[in-house]
């Protein structure tokens, strides 16, 4: 079976998350690499209040599957004691990786954090959790592109689609 493209580059332009732009809050946009790159700079160029950002290197998957066990490979470059923090994802899908970032980031004194995702799998969720802000909500599929990838491919596609099956298994 021939999976369809699940979106294109200019429905993911259009789409970019709004934010909950409160007064006198200029959060930390915290990306997590390397997936949410792309994101990140299209979701900065509609946010009208001023935002800093910062990134963290965050492993938890093998393959196509995410094993739950997540690694810090970079933390962040600074302290965000006292702020708001938006983490900006690629993707939600078994909600262990963003909840222990989460946890990683309150532990660090974070006043707040609020979560925004590109794409969301809840179908694939182990934790009962939920994203502040979605884009769009997909079903169980392995998807590449936008930022995605497999074992580091794909990531450069300017959209977002099904990986063939015979490609990974």
């Amino acid at each position: 079976m021939k999976h369809p493209l699940l979106h294109a580059q200019k429905n993911l332009e259009n789409k970019s998350v709004k934010t909950n732009e409160k007064e006198g809050k200029n959060p930390l946009l915290v990306a997590v690499l390397k997936g949410s790159i792309p994101f990140m700079a299209e979701l900065m160029k509609h946010i009208t209040i001023d935002v800093e950002m910062d990134f963290m290197a965050v492993s938890s998957y093998e393959g196509t599957r995410s094993i739950g066990d997540v690694k810090i490979l970079k933390d962040l470059d600074r302290s965000i004691k006292g702020l708001d923090i938006l983490l900006v994802e690629d993707i939600v899908d078994t909600g262990r990786t963003i909840d222990q970032v989460v946890q990683l980031l309150m532990n660090k004194g974070a006043r707040e954090v609020k979560i925004v995702s590109l794409l969301d799998k809840p179908s694939r969720r182990v934790l009962e959790m939920d994203a502040d802000y979605i884009g769009f909500t997909i079903e169980d599929a392995f998807v590449v592109g936008f930022g995605l990838d497999f074992n580091e491919k794909y990531r450069n596609l300017p959209y977002i689609g099904v990986l063939k099956d015979e490609l990974y298994q």
